[in-house]
């Protein structure tokens, strides 16, 4: 009977008995015997004590048990004093980023939101590959030239005799064959770009940009103002960077103090935002951004190609 009627207890009353409306169940047992019929005052004790253990255990179970706030209820030795570790973000999956702001000093500037679309793509390095491929052969300068036969100085006039000598037979000494004479199928200036989809170089400077962006290696600036044009500021302000061996500012407009301050340091180098590119990017480890700069990007990667 006690264990029929225990659950039914617990659902009308356990409310009742957890917010400590009741000084004790016994209090109850009028109204429970008129509800209930006839039950026996053992029956209902054990019922009662039933419940209020469940209940206690109730409680105990939704809380959140800590070495701090469990004031000895419970035992610190099955509490785990090691931090929660966050799982890593995944990459690639388009989600916008939003990362501190600070300056030369170090001083908090806020935040920003980085475009999903722009600093979180799929990383993929066979169009990194493309990428630098297409940039290194386009700035080759393919000045290379040789001599032909008609270019090189000399006589025209037929060495010796075709018959009678005993010798091969040759028609000038400004052929290849001789010395100081022309080359045959040379190198003649040229250039040596070849074509590479616009859609492909856009997704080339994102995967940079995301690359660096997973790796913490992005810092975005409110500005690049600097006091002075003095070279000690900015090696002073890299010496505080860890792990950072190589670093490239990127700004809308470049200051001309931080041009001068950074022109004798051969480990950090400036680039206006327009000419950000992947090849700049893969050659420092470390990529510092201005808010503007950031915003023109973001502005040049949403810009519908023109066909």
């Amino acid at each position: 009977m006690a264990l029929s009627v225990s659950r039914r207890l617990l659902r009308s009353f356990g409310s009742v008995l957890a917010s400590g409306r009741c000084d004790s169940p016994s209090s109850l047992y009028p109204s429970l015997q008129a509800s209930l019929g006839v039950v026996s005052s053992e029956e209902f004790s054990a019922v009662s004590k039933a419940g209020s253990s469940f209940l206690a255990n109730r409680r105990l179970s939704t809380s959140i048990p800590s070495p701090e706030s469990s004031g000895g209820a419970f035992p610190s030795n099955l509490l785990s004093a090691k931090p929660v570790v966050a799982s890593e973000r995944n990459i690639g999956l388009y989600q916008d980023l939003v990362i501190p702001v600070t300056n030369f000093h170090n001083e908090d500037k806020g935040f920003t939101v980085l475009a999903g679309d722009v600093f979180d793509v799929p990383i993929r390095k066979d169009i990194i590959h493309r990428v630098v491929l297409w940039q290194l052969a386009k700035r080759q300068q393919g000045t290379h030239s040789t001599k032909t036969i008609s270019e090189v100085s000399g006589t025209g006039r037929k060495p010796w005799n075709q018959k009678g000598t005993g010798r091969a037979r040759q028609g000038s000494l400004r052929s290849p064959q001789f010395r100081g004479g022309s080359t045959m199928h040379g190198p003649k200036p040229r250039s040596h770009a070849f074509k590479l989809n616009k859609k492909v170089r856009r997704l080339g400077l994102k995967i940079a940009l995301t690359a660096r962006a997973a790796e913490g290696k992005l810092l975005v600036f409110d500005d690049f103002e600097v006091p002075t044009h003095k070279t000690k500021n900015i090696a002073n302000y890299v010496q505080q960077m860890e792990d950072s061996k190589k670093l490239l500012l990127v700004d809308g407009i470049l200051p001309e103090k931080l041009k001068l301050a950074t022109q004798n340091l051969h480990y950090v180098n400036v680039l206006p935002a327009v000419g950000l590119n992947v090849y700049s990017i893969l050659q420092h480890d470390t990529l510092v951004m201005s808010r503007t700069a950031v915003n023109e990007i973001v502005e040049r990667m949403h810009t519908p190609i023109k066909r």
